[in-house]
């Protein structure tokens, strides 16, 4: 299966093998927007649930006890609260649990931490307890926002000045716009809470989206430089085997990634409970899994849209279809430029393998 997998590879990589990405712009548009409207409508319902650091409220933690059972612990704050009180109960991987209700005055806290004492059969000494404001979470997600917004003018600038082309620009970020509502979205569909962990999720969504689309960019880049000098391909189609150059370092890329976060996740929802860490690992996997499509379907189509729009690429577009359906017709072409695009894919292989082979120099010993 390995061999099977490699040579698969080699074959994009090459251009032996071909998918056509690019050309089904239309197709991945419609795909991502009706994506990216489903869960900008899962925003407003059910909408995101805010954790208590966002909302405000008091938060007790039993600890000293095997025991991590929720029910003694709602009925519990029910007993001191009434019926209506809406406990948030949390399992503790170490044993315990912790509970989140709505702010409290002095006397209800302290007859709640000494009934939930009781109830777990621990010390008084531990339950801890404290008030959480609402302020802070809107504080942190305020310079959350600010982060965001700084990271995509940073994204703009620096996609400009290395790549020096604005539509790769506009495509990364909106790519990463994607990403960021799929994954908020599908977190609001979840219902987990939304903790300070989970806008670090956020963020690093962003950054290792970044990453695998800079990857692919440069590939892109790398095909099509003097692309108007030739009359064999057009830029789409070089275009289009950079991201099939990509693709399996992308998948792999990914799956890496992507495993161990589902681990933390799957696993260990079912045997430690819930706890921060799957805030944070529901936003890395559905990110991931966001940023993987992105940058190999939404990406590079993108850019070669906007491309496309320039004048000296579009002439030369035109050119090459026009050469090329004049050798269809003379029969000296099938009219798919594969040939051609496989050469190109072979140079840049022979490019790739020649500097991996060239032998490291060994650094001078000082004297």
């Amino acid at each position: 299966m390995a061999r099977g997998f490699a040579g698969w590879g080699n074959d994009l990589y090459t251009g032996r093998r071909s998918y056509q990405v690019v050309p089904k712009i239309r197709v991945w548009l419609l795909v991502a927007a009706g994506v990216v409207v489903v869960c900008g409508l899962l925003l407003f319902k059910p909408g995101l649930t805010l954790g208590m650091e966002f909302v405000g409220g008091t938060e007790f933690r039993v600890t000293g006890t095997t025991s991590a059972e929720q029910q003694p612990a709602i009925d519990t704050v029910h007993e001191v609260l009434g019926a209506d009180a809406a406990p948030k109960i949390t399992s503790l991987a170490a044993g315990g649990v912790r509970v989140q209700t709505v702010r409290l005055t002095t006397d209800q806290t302290v007859e709640l931490r000494e009934r939930l004492a009781e109830t777990y059969q621990v010390a008084v000494e531990n339950v801890s307890n404290q008030m959480v404001s609402a302020s802070w979470g809107t504080d942190v997600s305020g310079k959350a926002i600010r982060g965001s917004i700084i990271f995509l003018a940073l994204v703009a600038v620096a996609m400009v000045g290395y790549f020096r082309n604005w539509a790769m620009a506009v495509a990364a970020i909106t790519a990463l716009l994607h990403d960021l509502i799929v994954t908020v979205g599908v977190y609001a569909a979840v219902g987990f809470e939304v903790t300070p962990a989970t806008l670090i999720g956020f963020l690093t969504v962003l950054g290792y989206s970044m990453y695998d689309t800079v990857v692919v960019f440069d590939k892109v880049r790398e095909n099509t430089h003097g692309v108007t000098d030739q009359t064999q391909y057009t830029y789409g189609e070089a275009a289009n085997l950079a991201v099939n150059q990509t693709m399996v370092r992308s998948i792999n890329t990914s799956v890496v990634a992507v495993l161990p976060v589902a681990a933390i996740l799957f696993i260990g929802w079912a045997m430690l409970g819930p706890s921060s860490l799957q805030d944070i690992s529901l936003a890395l996997f559905i990110g991931m899994l966001a940023g993987t499509y992105s940058s190999i379907f939404l990406a590079t189509p993108l850019e070669v849209a906007l491309r496309m729009k320039e004048p000296k690429l579009a002439a030369h577009t035109a050119l090459v279809k026009q050469k090329r359906a004049a050798a269809v017709a003379a029969g000296q072409s099938d009219g798919t430029g594969l040939a051609a695009l496989s050469g190109l894919g072979a140079v840049r292989a022979g490019e790739h393998q020649g500097r991996e082979a060239q032998p490291r120099r060994k650094p001078r010993s000082g004297r």
